[in-house]
């Protein structure tokens, strides 16, 4: 008997059983759709996830962080000069390095225009490698160059968060406002705004933004009053909002401006908050922070008072926690599928029984063992397959009404893999499930069944 033979006979006796067939197959339906959506769901936490770690400067960025002489050094702790300026001029000589951006933060500092004030995520003093290390881009005026520096003049670039502070979102005036030229005070001190960043948000960001927009539409056509504010703010996304709530000034300004007599005896502090840098080429990360390393150890004079953090790490740790979800999910998905192949065994063990006279009968005119095993084989596992299909569409209706209930997540995506990897696992259900029944019809007695009352 050829399979096409064997698969038209499986499905016409699922149709038979129409009702029957339908209920056997809920639990694969059910482990299917759990696991394709589980994935699903996960993979658009992973997106999200990586989305902020590249808002933050990508993979190729590493961080220089202070840290505790090691145990053999400890008598030269006093004398550890920590991360300075000078630091940043040595590696910017680094072959191996296609950026180095120092950083001098005044932490979260009150910006000011008039009455209006805020609090920026960071005013630093930067260089302009700072655009390339953390992905800044001008969209309005400017960024400070080598003369803004040198002089340490006083102009910054802001970020959109505190344009929407200070001089109003474009949710609140109806315009957007470009303040080029304006005046603000960044800790008390005057600064000249001579560029504004682009606007940064996260797909979820977008998507809360929108949802605020389309609902004071809806309210304004029912009621009249004030346009309440939806604005372009925090949305739960911390790298983008960090990035709106910037304050940029040249490294210099901020030296002189705020540093210049803050160290020992009044002498100017040359310690830097942050040293960023970004390799030439992931594939040279290792000879390149081992470059890094050896010319910080130079310029500190041996003492090892450094240590360095990639952006790597971080993936690691996403990873680490996709992982986790992706196992809690699989067991599930699997216990499900597990109920759904028992359930299989067990009708195909009852249609066996309600079926012994029909296979005495097919033995009787010439069926081998292997055809009424291979036929009951069949059908159990088109029975399976089927309800990996049935639970596919399920999987997308139920990932649609997930999205409908929280429209302001990260869209889950679902994948060709998952999709595959769920209708196979639900095959080879079916046929493991399949297995005894199919061994106990082919060894029937064709006489014995055919006696059968």
């Amino acid at each position: 008997m050829n399979p096409a033979t064997l698969i038209e006979i499986a499905l016409k006796e699922i149709w038979a059983h129409k009702v029957r067939s339908l209920l056997t197959m809920l639990g694969i339906v059910l482990g299917v759709a759990s696991l394709v959506a589980m994935t699903a769901i996960v993979k658009g936490m992973e997106n999200g996830m990586k989305e902020s770690i590249i808002a933050m400067g990508g993979l190729d960025k590493v961080l220089i962080r202070d840290e505790d002489v090691p145990p053999h050094q400890e008598h030269l702790a006093e004398q550890a000069p920590g991360r300075t300026i000078k630091d940043a001029y040595a590696l910017k000589e680094a072959s191996l390095l296609r950026a180095v951006n120092p950083e001098m933060s005044l932490g979260r500092a009150i910006v000011s225009r008039g009455e209006k004030r805020t609090r920026a995520s960071e005013a630093v003093g930067v260089w302009p490698d700072v655009l390339e290390m953390n992905l800044f881009e001008v969209e309005h005026g400017r960024f400070f160059t080598d003369l803004d520096e040198e002089n340490a003049y006083s102009v910054c670039v802001i970020g959109t968060g505190i344009r929407d502070e200070l001089f109003g979102s474009p949710e609140e005036t109806g315009r957007e406002i470009i303040p080029l030229g304006e005046e603000i005070l960044v800790k008390g001190q005057p600064f000249t705004i001579i560029g504004m960043h682009t606007h940064y948000e996260s797909e979820r960001g977008r998507k809360e933004r929108e949802l605020a927009e389309k609902k004071k539409d809806e309210e304004e056509e029912e009621q009249s009053g004030p346009a309440r504010k939806t604005g372009w703010g925090y949305n739960g996304d911390y790298a983008f909002w960090r990035k709106n709530y910037t304050v940029h000034i040249p490294l210099n300004t901020a030296w002189v401006k705020f540093r210049s007599a803050a160290g020992e005896d009044g002498a100017p502090d040359p310690r830097l908050t942050d040293v960023d840098i970004k390799v030439v080429d992931l594939e040279l990360m290792q000879p390149a922070l081992d470059q890094a390393r050896n010319i910080l150890l130079m310029s500190h004079n041996g003492i090892e008072d450094f240590s360095f953090r990639s952006q790597e790490d971080n993936i690691d740790d996403i990873n680490k926690r996709i992982r986790n979800a992706r196992i809690s999910g699989g067991i599930i998905a699997g216990l499900s599928l597990l109920v759904g192949g028992i359930g299989i065994m067990n009708i195909m063990l009852a249609s066996i029984n309600e079926r012994i006279r029909e296979i005495g009968t097919c033995k009787a005119i010439g069926a081998t063992n292997e055809v009424i095993f291979l036929q009951i084989l069949v059908e159990s596992a088109a029975l399976a397959i089927l309800g990996g299909l049935v639970g596919l569409a399920a999987a997308h209706g139920l990932v649609g009404f997930l999205e409908a209930m929280s429209p302001t997540e990260n869209s889950p995506v679902i994948t060709s893999g998952a999709m595959m990897i769920a209708v196979g696992f639900s095959a080879l259900v079916g046929i493991v499930a399949g297995l005894f029944p199919a061994l106990k019809a082919a060894r029937l007695d064709p006489i014995e069944a055919l006696r059968y009352e």
